[in-house]
């Protein structure tokens, strides 16, 4: 996304934002992530609210030092989340606590901004995301950041991972108003004041532990204007790193069983599909040489090529070699695995942890 003068041409009224950024044990990250949104070269009316949910590394100091040392310095508010109540997922009751202050302004903003404490913006994401939504109309604007993929385990796992989600909420269906399916990515959105009042506030998805979809989806079923578009972008980017498979297992398992609305025929059928359509293709072709039975070896080759050439465009986006295309059917089998394991967890009433806390299934 990059601005022309054209585009801007097209935009008369710059209207105001209050970004809302939920962090909790973030002060490593927040050098480079917080100075991104500072920098940020938006001409309208522009505030940062940092809210600090009861972190333990001295997070809103660092980010109070990081905007000291900013010529925009003025643009940031910290402020404390408080006590988590009960009922209430951390992040959406820090987001809760911004909303609040931001409403307190005067004037209030037009838009609010959702964004993770681990995001890096390029220097014109918000005006180009406020360009898209004006000019379309947009109720909801949500961008996939680049991902982190510097470890063999991002190599491996994190391409799939979007790979994953774009099957599951096919980016079409989504930006289609006339579709149910919606979906957002949790690392930046865009949303107008008043969509968000119009559906209840962002107390309707308290309690959810997949919070970006069920504010979408409660856009698309609640406000008059359904309009929400989801992108995928290469120049904002996450900093958050996942060294090794454990890490990228815990993050994926702690909404893997939630993603199929811990439905046991969901699960059932998801793992069935998984093995039919990855793992059948593989196994058909050693049978097939095996057995010299060459039409299945034929057959089974050809799904792999297709299976190559579909993954294929994601590898290329995060610049990675395309022998990783070749890799779909074992990191499908991982997946597969950490899917039946964020079940079991939900079975076993273990519930899912997400920096330091444990929610249960209900809240």
């Amino acid at each position: 996304m990059s601005r022309s003068e054209t585009e801007i041409r097209k935009i008369q009224y710059w209207p105001s934002i209050a970004a809302i950024v939920p962090a909790r044990n973030e002060a490593k990250l927040l050098r480079s992530t917080l100075k991104s949104l500072l920098n940020q070269d938006y001409p309208g009316n522009f505030k940062i609210i940092l809210v600090d949910d009861n972190s333990k590394d001295n997070t809103a100091n660092v980010a109070k030092f990081i905007a000291q040392q900013n010529d925009n310095f003025t643009k940031l508010e910290v402020i404390s989340a408080g006590n988590l109540p009960s009922g209430w997922s951390g992040k959406i009751w820090a987001i809760n606590q911004g909303i609040r202050y931001a409403k307190q302004q005067t004037p209030a903003p037009d838009y609010f901004l959702f964004t993770d404490a681990d995001i890096e913006h390029s220097s014109t994401n918000i005006s180009q995301l406020i360009i898209k939504a004006e000019q379309e109309n947009l109720a909801l604007a949500s961008l996939m950041v680049r991902l982190q993929c510097q470890t063999l385990a991002e190599e491996l796992m994190i391409p799939a991972f979007v790979f994953f989600f774009q099957k599951l909420y096919p980016f079409r269906w989504v930006n289609n108003p006339q579709n149910s399916t919606a979906a957002a990515a949790g690392g930046c959105i865009l949303i107008r004041h008043q969509v968000l009042d119009e559906i209840g506030g962002i107390e309707v998805i308290k309690n959810a532990l997949i919070d970006d979809c069920s504010l979408a989806t409660a856009v698309k079923q609640k406000s008059t204007n359904k309009k929400i578009w989801l992108g995928l972008t290469s120049d904002t980017k996450s900093r958050r790193s996942y060294p090794d498979l454990f890490s990228i297992w815990n993050m994926v398992a702690r909404t893997a069983f939630t993603q199929l609305n811990y439905s046991p025929l969901l699960l059932a059928a998801t793992v069935i599909g998984m093995k039919l359509t990855y793992l059948i293709p593989s196994l058909g072709i050693i049978l097939g040489v095996i057995f010299s039975w060459w039409e299945i070896v034929a057959i089974a080759f050809l799904a792999r090529i297709l299976m190559f050439l579909a993954y294929l465009p994601i590898v290329r986006f995060y610049q990675l070699s395309p022998i990783y295309a070749m890799s779909l059917p074992t990191v499908a089998s991982i997946y597969t695995l950490i899917t039946i394991n964020s079940a079991w967890q939900y079975w076993r009433r273990r519930g899912s942890n997400w920096k330091g806390r444990t929610y249960t299934n209900s809240l």
